[in-house]
């Protein structure tokens, strides 16, 4: 478990996390999202002792990390692929790492097998492609067993067959009782990986919560209904509490009542469907809504008003 409490950095004038509390739990897959200069790098290096807080704590497993003899065997990390000594071997690399954490030799290999690069062990790391690198990277992670794993970026670099074998290894980790905290740009890959999430801007939490709820909670999701008797659907669903825009086409947009409750109070009524589906915003577009005023860096999109949320059908 990672447990941040009223983190704070500054460098000099600039705060570059402000009064950060949150917490990240063992057994599940946390992904860490801001917008760029949100903080999240500063939050990862102080939980690992390379920054040191100007104010408040963190601890890994009820310890600061600088406390462990052996952190790689309590936690393991990947930050910067290419922060690697080029001229080594990526054999040398790892054996390196495991002699200074009293890591057996047997685990270098071990660990060289589960991330495909037994064939390249023998060449040095400056002749690395970055996805080489990364894999790299998370041997080292992954070489002292650690109950703890924090990985910035992990897929940088990767082909699908790479992207997809980071995304099975970090739920069997966390399948495993692990606790594994994630940070990435790629939405659509944190869908398919995290379980919770943390989401910080300027520094700020902003939101600490699983992905499912920080998806409902958003503001584009409703039910499209149609009917032929609309007007005398939407008066009654509206009798039941339920916010109804009618939109061009004659359909019904609802917010505040399931699909399940709209069916049954058509059915009682007596009023037929053409169609009942629930229109949910993705987790980029969510992320978007709740960090629109948290973004350090925006383009200029050349329109005085953001284009219109696009929603898709689950």
């Amino acid at each position: 478990m990672i447990e941040a409490r009223a983190l704070t950095k500054r460098y000099g004038a600039t705060t570059a996390v402000d009064d950060l509390s949150f917490t990240v739990p063992a057994g599940t897959v946390t992904g860490f999202l801001g917008p760029n200069g949100a903080g999240k790098s500063t939050t990862m290096r102080m939980i690992l002792g390379l920054d040191a807080p100007t104010s408040g704590t963190v601890t890994v497993n009820g310890r600061p990390y600088t406390g462990y003899r052996r952190p790689l065997r309590e936690v393991g990390a990947l930050l910067e692929a290419r922060a690697v000594a080029g001229g080594r071997s990526a054999r040398n690399h790892l054996r390196w790492l495991a002699a200074g954490n009293g890591i057996p030799a047997s685990r270098v290999e071990e660990v060289l097998r589960q991330v495909g690069l037994v064939s390249a062990a023998r060449r040095t790391v400056g002749g690395f492609s970055l996805g080489m690198a990364q894999r790299l990277g998370i041997a080292a992670a992954l070489l002292g067993d650690p109950p703890v794993l924090m990985f910035d970026e992990p897929v940088n670099g990767l082909d699908p067959e790479g992207v997809a074998w980071i995304r099975s290894l970090l739920k069997a980790l966390a399948g495993q009782g692990r606790t594994v905290f994630l940070s990435s740009h790629l939405m659509s890959e944190m869908a398919l990986t995290a379980d919770r999430l943390v989401v910080i801007g300027r520094g700020r939490l902003i939101a600490e919560t699983s992905v499912a709820d920080l998806i409902a909670e958003g503001s584009g999701n409703h039910v499209r209904v149609r009917a032929a008797s609309g007007p005398e659907l939407a008066a009654a669903l509206t009798e039941r509490g339920a916010a109804v825009v009618t939109e061009a086409d004659g359909a019904l947009r609802v917010r505040g009542l399931g699909a399940d409750e709209i069916g049954e109070i058509a059915r009682v009524r007596g009023y037929g469907l053409a169609e009942l589906a629930v229109q949910q915003m993705s987790l980029e577009q969510r992320y978007l809504e709740l960090t629109r005023d948290a973004a350090e860096y925006t383009a200029d999109t050349g329109a005085d008003a953001p284009p219109s949320v696009a929603l898709s059908t689950k």
